[in-house]
């Protein structure tokens, strides 16, 4: 770049170029994967001293005294440093078996820009919660291109491996936005990608897999039982992790509690945490009469003596799931605990209150290669949902948990206290 400029023949096209082709052929040296599909380099011969591949680099790593080139093995070959089992190594990996997993957690994008915060984006987002940045508005052009490519050839991918005792586990990310669960007409389209990993997973030998976020929304497919009656067969098992969920929240509530608020969309974790509190003789009140009739007619039980329609507001635990008003936030007494319910935190909109995480435990120190935070969660937190469907293959338990089914929620929660697993402490210092 210093020749061209003194030269007085550099131009900002030639020097963008050749940053851009640098930095490229850099990364693509350290991604730790064959780039190319083998037959690339003997069908054209020229590219073989042209373009470098991540096997070729490693082995300056590993031999230290050879391959010393960057992005043109040319001068390799011209002045003898080429490690001789270069080519032989490239097809050797070209011909890895991949990872079989053991438990699949599949989750999905939350925002456009989540994908910075995925290990495959920004190691320094993606070591922190999510929350968003001001400089977003100024990559604003990547991000959107990375929207196109997510809706032009969009697939299922893999994000993270992790290892907990002998059981390999992986998260895959089916590759759509949170606002498209909410559009009706995205329903078949997602389901397609759901069903289609949950076949991958049987094809791969996984033992479970865990639906993620809106992956399990009643209105897409019915908590998991629409694959499940499809396909009555499935070696895999799914888990919707609604017992453990409803385990954590009843253990998130603070003792001696006698009176909750309950609030937001009622879904499966709502009707068994509400029916499993007014069993214990918790009084659960709803501030809206079209849940309360929905969750009384669903009980069934003398415990329905213990739900309550009212419009107070002075009571100081509340537990929230999507859908609640910030009229009603604001109307929930100073020093209010909010606990939801749901996969996503509420909006935080007071200063006076406590807000707690949505359901999630600490993972055990044996847990390995977690590096990266799971969306709003600190590190080494891991939401309930997901842990459920680790602590069934740990189990070895041999049925499904999704659709009405739900394992017993006290024998989950002792299962994922013994392997490790501990509660996530309540926000009682720092206010939201």
């Amino acid at each position: 770049m210093l020749t061209a400029i003194l030269t007085d023949t550099a131009s900002i096209a030639s020097i963008a170029g050749y940053l851009t082709y640098i930095d490229f052929m850099n990364n693509m040296g350290h991604c730790i994967m064959s780039s190319f599909q083998s037959g690339s380099f003997p069908s054209f011969l020229p590219l073989k001293y042209l373009m470098y591949t991540p096997t070729f680099h490693s082995l300056h790593h590993t031999q230290f005294r050879t391959n010393y080139s960057l992005f043109m093995p040319l001068y390799d070959f011209v002045y003898s440093t080429m490690d001789k089992s270069t080519d032989e190594l490239y097809e050797i990996s070209l011909k890895r078996e991949a990872e079989l997993p053991d438990v699949v957690h599949l989750t999905h994008l939350t925002t456009p820009e989540s994908i910075y915060h995925l290990r495959l984006g920004f190691a320094s987002l993606a070591s922190k919660p999510y929350t968003s940045k001001w400089y977003f508005s100024l990559i604003w052009p990547m991000t959107l291109w990375s929207m196109m490519l997510n809706w032009l050839y969009g697939r299922t991918f893999i994000v993270e491996r992790y290892r907990f005792n002998k059981l390999r586990l992986q998260s895959w990310v089916i590759p759509k936005y949170r606002i498209q669960y909410f559009l009706q007409w995205q329903n078949e389209t997602i389901n397609n990608l759901i069903e289609g990993a949950i076949l991958e997973a049987e094809e791969r030998g996984a033992k479970v897999l865990s639906l993620g976020l809106l992956n399990q929304e009643e209105e897409l497919n019915r908590y998991g039982a629409l694959y499940v009656e499809r396909y009555p067969k499935l070696n895999v098992k799914v888990v919707d992790g609604s017992s453990l969920a409803v385990a954590v929240l009843l253990n998130s509530i603070p003792r001696g509690t006698t009176q909750v608020v309950l609030r937001g969309k009622l879904t499966k974790v709502a009707y068994a945490l509400a029916f499993n509190l007014c069993r214990r003789g918790t009084t659960v009140l709803t501030i809206r009469e079209d849940e309360f009739l929905k969750l009384n007619k669903s009980f069934n039980t003398n415990s329905e003596s213990n739900l309550i329609f009212s419009v107070s507001y002075s009571q100081k635990i509340w537990l929230v799931g999507d859908g609640l008003d910030e009229e009603e936030q604001l109307k929930a007494p100073k020093g209010t605990l909010f606990i939801p319910f749901s996969q996503f935190p509420p909006k935080k909109l007071r200063k006076d209150c406590y807000y707690h995480s949505p359901p999630a435990m600490v993972t055990p120190r044996s847990l390995e290669n977690m590096h990266s935070c799971e969306n709003w969660f600190p590190r080494r937190v891991m939401n309930a949902w997901r842990i459920a469907g680790i602590v069934h293959a740990l189990e070895g338990w041999n049925e499904h948990e999704c659709g009405n089914t739900m394992t017993n929620i006290e024998k989950v929660w002792q299962a994922s206290l013994q392997h490790g697993f501990q509660p996530l402490l309540l926000p009682t210092e720092s206010k939201c």
